[in-house]
């Protein structure tokens, strides 16, 4: 009997591999060494961790978002004698997203800075496993066209897009029409409980501690105020094709039940799990098998109790004002949503540093929406020119409130 040829390892470029979900990514890899190498890494500003993670996985690329941090790293590592070479700027994060010789893109840059590598490695029909949810809040339809002639698989890498992609049938032309609704879930962060009043006066710390996971500050911060929800609600309808009226959102505080989809019959189906992100990450590097992610088992003798909360009550309203900005932005002309995730960087960016309150955030988002007309961007130029440009209007508002 003729010997079993093993199949080529997968070569994975981590676009934000010092992030939490680079960090993840790299972890389900090393427990997977005979199926996947490490092609390419990037990061914006930590050099020691991207350095480490050179020394272990030997890359061939390492990225840096701007020379200084790539000269620095370069040093570093010719003093330990790697053979990775490193490489900073735009143009070479796009370089390793779309490498002839990369097979999965593992896209977490957080924001909007992501955008242009996530249409570099869509254009060149990579397996794309999408963690930054700005790439398809901020390009919309664009960046799903992109994805098809491009001919890349996309697979979606938050918790809650994962949870849908596993709980819809493989052919999109079957469940296209047989879905009545997707039901995104949302644990409420730290703050669900809250007075609403109370929230004037919440600390970038309080905000930061979520309840359930572990995740960056930008998107705790999101989490805290419902703005991430909002993001996911758009990401959402860009996904899977569905209209802004078939999402809805419960609160689920557990965090156990990830989303579900509910059918034309009224059944439901749901994807359950810890809340660990190995659990999507591996999924996506698999699919459309699975593997050992290395996240623990439900164990469903000790499972809590699971409640679900709808987000109509006039106090939830109160704490989360930002979250039906989705729908509002998904009805508004095309590039509005571009305009809500900027308003947004920028307000939490700012909340971090101490220049406004936690409750302002959402100040900034409606004032700049108010502000900035989107005119249908139909390039990457035109939306990285609106991108700038919301920014720019979601500043001079923090400008006033500071001075207020």
């Amino acid at each position: 009997m003729a010997d079993l040829v093993e199949a080529p390892k997968k070569r994975v470029v981590i676009l934000g591999s010092t992030g939490s979900i680079g960090v993840n990514t790299l972890a389900v890899i090393a427990r997977h060494p005979r199926r996947f190498e490490v092609f390419a890494l990037s990061a914006a500003t930590q050099i020691e961790l991207l350095l480490r993670q050179c020394v272990e996985f030997r890359p061939m690329f390492a990225v840096m978002a701007s020379e200084p941090h790539g000269r620095e790293l370069e040093q570093k590592c010719r003093s330990l004698n790697l053979s990775t070479r490193v490489l900073w700027g735009a143009q070479a994060i796009t370089m390793i997203a779309e490498h002839e010789m990369a097979d999965v893109v593992m896209a977490a840059i957080v924001g909007a800075a992501g955008l242009a590598s996530c249409l570099a490695a869509a254009r060149a029909g990579k397996r794309l496993l999408l963690a930054n949810k700005e790439a398809l809040v901020v390009g919309g339809d664009y960046f799903m066209q992109a994805v098809a002639v491009g001919g890349a698989k996309l697979l979606p890498i938050d918790s809650e897009h994962s949870a849908i992609f596993q709980s819809l049938p493989d052919d999109c032309a079957v469940w296209s029409g047989q879905i009545d609704k997707i039901i995104l879930t949302a644990s409420g962060g730290p703050f669900r409980l809250s007075d609403p009043l109370a929230l004037r006066d919440v600390t970038p710390q309080q905000a930061c501690a979520h309840p359930n996971w572990v995740m960056g500050r930008k998107i705790s911060v999101d989490s805290a105020t419902m703005m991430n929800k909002a993001l996911e609600v758009i990401e959402a309808r860009f996904l899977f094709n569905v209209r802004p009226e078939q999402i809805e959102v419960v609160i689920h505080p557990q965090s156990v039940i990830h989303s579900m989809v509910q059918y034309r019959d009224n059944s439901v189906v749901a994807q359950l799990g810890t809340p660990d992100m190995k659990v999507p990450i591996a999924y996506g590097l698999s699919w459309p098998d699975r593997m050992q992610s290395g996240a623990a088992a439900l164990d469903f003798g000790a499972m809590p109790d699971m409640t679900f909360e709808s987000l109509d009550s006039n106090r939830h309203e109160q704490r989360f004002p930002g979250l039906k900005l989705a729908w509002s932005v998904l009805n508004a002309p095309a590039g509005t949503t571009a305009v809500l995730n900027a308003a947004n960087e920028i307000g939490v960016a700012a909340f971090l540093d101490g220049k406004i309150r936690f409750d302002q955030i959402h100040a900034v988002n409606l004032a700049t929406l108010e502000s900035v007309c989107a005119a249908g961007p139909q390039s990457l130029e035109e939306l990285l020119a609106l991108d700038e440009q919301s920014r720019r209007a979601a500043e001079q508002v923090i400008g006033r409130l500071s001075n207020g």
